[in-house]
């Protein structure tokens, strides 16, 4: 049977109907089939330039023989691991294929049509796509101005009057990506005890691990006080297991129940919970990571201070800048010079890229061919 153009359209529910597909970061492969380039580097998606922790491969490695075997489907080893380190009990925990795995389970129990998700302007733009997957409404509020302390981040006074009586799930990432801006914890604290209880916070912390600012929150101890708060982190960004899909939530017990509920079965695969708890234990690795996410930063953001260059200044492994040139046009001169960053147009940030921080030599080679592309001086 041929059917019209359109036709699965109209089966297919409303909400997804709305949904513009996430638009991932350029695989180098892409990159070599274009242009025909092979020396590339891609700084685009917020990966660790160390990469994982040796300690990590060398447990994946020991899994190789028994991929025929399913995986725990409840995560135990993985979820001791992180009770112990987060002094939280094990029915806490919810593992998910990656974080944003967790913010669908969220969605999914807790939005249906009727109800509205409030989110910030410039936020991960997962929070809206699993939104309007469930046909729930979306309450976008305004960030703060360019020439704020905290350039585009989030305006928790605008969230909270956003929030209605059909509000069930606010989601704030601290710090928030692409902008790299942070809340500190009195704001977020006062935030939160000024929300009514039929709304569920979830807290973003998937690059917790990279900010050093004296007066960021420390969430996991607020978790006894706010029943409501679910915590979501990776270890896709400072653990270097992106390609394994890993992340994990802290809640109250009784939201991990509801949430596990409609998580798949065996979600979470073999490789990436061996990985994952072998990352965990490597505390020397994680901080090298974050001391050399340090040192890029600085490389990097000095280096736009030199050349006049606008940015957001970052806490996160990643920095946002526009030149006087088109983004469009920036982004694609880089391109031709092997690097790939990320353009965050659709973040409602026209002009603006995110480059990830890189390695010493990855930062030198994205700063080089940025002159090269724009004509100033770095």
């Amino acid at each position: 049977m041929k059917l019209p153009s359109g036709h699965f359209e109209r089966l297919a529910s409303e909400g997804v109907t709305r949904i513009t597909p996430y638009p991932p970061g350029k695989p180098i492969s892409e990159l070599q089939r274009e242009y025909g380039i092979d020396d590339i580097i891609k700084l685009a998606s917020n990966e660790n330039p160390l990469g994982p922790s040796p300690k990590a491969v060398e447990a994946c490695q020991q899994h190789l023989a028994e991929l025929e075997i399913y995986p725990d489907g409840n995560g135990y080893e993985l979820k001791q691991a992180l009770a112990k380190k987060h002094n939280v009990e094990i029915g806490c925990i919810t593992l998910g294929n990656g974080s944003n795995d967790i913010l669908e389970f969220v969605a999914r129990v807790f939005l249906s049509p009727g109800h509205n998700a409030v989110f910030s302007q410039h936020a991960f733009a997962v929070y809206p796509l699993v939104t309007m997957a469930t046909g729930a409404d979306l309450h976008e509020a305004g960030a703060n101005s360019a020439d704020s302390a905290m350039p585009f981040g989030h305006n928790l006074e605008n969230m909270r009057q956003q929030v209605d009586e059909q509000t069930r799930v606010v989601f704030i990432a601290n710090p928030n990506n692409p902008t790299g801006t942070w809340l500190s914890a009195a704001s977020l604290r006062t935030f939160i005890d000024d929300l009514p209880d039929h709304v569920i916070v979830v807290l973003d912390e998937a690059y917790v691990e990279y900010v050093q600012e004296a007066d960021y929150p420390d969430s996991l101890n607020w978790l006894a006080d706010y029943s409501n708060l679910i915590i979501t982190r990776t270890f896709s960004k400072v653990y270097g297991l992106a390609g394994l899909r890993i992340g994990y939530s802290l809640s109250h017990p009784e939201l991990a129940g509801l949430m596990n509920r409609v998580r798949q079965p065996f979600n979470t695969n073999t490789l990436a919970q061996a990985g994952a708890l072998a990352a965990l234990a490597d505390d020397d690795h994680l901080t090298k990571s974050v001391e050399s996410n340090r040192i890029g930063l600085e490389q990097v953001s000095a280096a736009f201070q030199r050349a006049g260059i606008e940015y957001i200044p970052s806490v996160g492994n990643f920095i946002s800048f526009k030149t006087e040139l088109a983004g469009s046009q920036v982004y694609e001169g880089l391109l031709r010079e092997g690097v790939i960053i990320r353009p965050i147009s659709n973040y409602g940030l026209a002009d603006y890229l995110r480059v990830t921080i890189g390695s010493e030599d990855q930062n030198a080679r994205f700063l080089k061919a940025l002159q090269t592309v724009t004509g100033l001086t770095l």
